[in-house]
């Protein structure tokens, strides 16, 4: 698998890091970003540029895509792009937090083609990006999933396969789910020992490993008592996975009060000029000064 050639459309916060743990252990890389400065440091690092998707999938063996919004993974694949101009057999890895009903539809298209798809999203922000300790969650066909391990575990440490195509997305709806009240609670938990007068170190260190424990608390809690709201993961695109979560749940007419919640609060958040923030930056919501 070491000689596969890797396409990559997509190199931003979380992308970059997923190339550079590709291009050490050993894939050959073809990468496109909208912006080509951002992938600067990735030629110089040893990938190859080519100016547009449909560009990257002739010459590579699978393609990832690692992109924004759903719209923009529809034109890549749909738009004269990926699916289009990949090779017959190749594989076409959507790595983007997307629509389930988007990736079922690339899985079919895909099938016509002679190609295969795979859902895979992933969780871990931008320093499992880097470290290359990704969760990676799964849709597709089984023995596609079991083909793709070996450029997986490049980028990730729990992969686990989820279920026919879609199942991946829907496994990350339900992590961001999960994510979207936990971290109004992280910032409302870290305000209220601020102004209980508190040493917020030592609360820290008191909950992060008892029942309150979560990755949002050890990971972002820190960068919210630091004033750090660099993005890992921005808030615009929680904004988007929140939406997509809560079509989904309507559609299965499921009631998600606390997801509805979360995506009030983020998106007055993004009102105020925080969409380019990382998602700590709700714990501006909850400071006084």
């Amino acid at each position: 698998m070491e000689k596969t050639v890797i396409g990559f459309i997509g190199t931003g916060v979380m992308g970059r890091g997923m190339v550079r743990n590709l291009l050490q252990a050993g894939f050959t890389l073809h990468v496109y970003n909208r912006t080509k400065s951002k992938a600067e440091a990735l030629l110089a690092e040893g990938a190859a540029w080519q100016d547009s998707p449909a560009k990257v999938a002739a010459v590579s063996d699978v393609t990832i895509t690692m992109v924004g919004y759903p719209k923009d993974v529809e034109s890549v694949y749909f738009d004269d792009g990926i699916l289009e101009h990949a090779k017959k057999g190749a594989y076409v890895v959507d790595m983007t937090t997307s629509s389930p009903q988007l990736a079922a539809k690339i899985s079919a298209a895909a099938k016509e083609k002679g190609l295969h798809a795979l859902d895979a999203p992933v969780s871990g922000g931008d320093v499992g990006a880097e470290k290359g300790t990704l969760s990676i969650m799964v849709g597709g066909e089984p023995e596609d999933a079991e083909a793709m391990m070996p450029v997986f575990r490049a980028m990730g440490q729990k992969i686990v396969y989820q279920g026919k195509a879609g199942a991946g997305q829907h496994t990350k709806m339900a992590n961001q789910i999960a994510i979207a009240s936990n971290m109004i609670g992280v910032a409302e938990a870290l305000a209220y020992a601020k102004y209980a007068g508190l040493d917020t170190d030592k609360v820290m260190e008191s909950i992060e490993t008892g029942a309150a424990g979560s990755w949002s608390l050890s990971h972002l809690g820190p960068r919210m008592l630091k004033g750090d709201f660099a993005p890992g993961f921005y808030v615009k695109h929680l904004i988007k996975d929140e939406r997509i979560a809560l079509e989904s749940a309507q559609t299965m007419g499921l009631d998600t009060p606390g997801l509805a919640l979360s995506k009030k609060i983020y998106e007055s958040l993004a009102d105020g000029g925080e969409e380019n923030s990382g998602t700590q930056a709700i714990y501006k919501k909850y400071r006084k000064d």
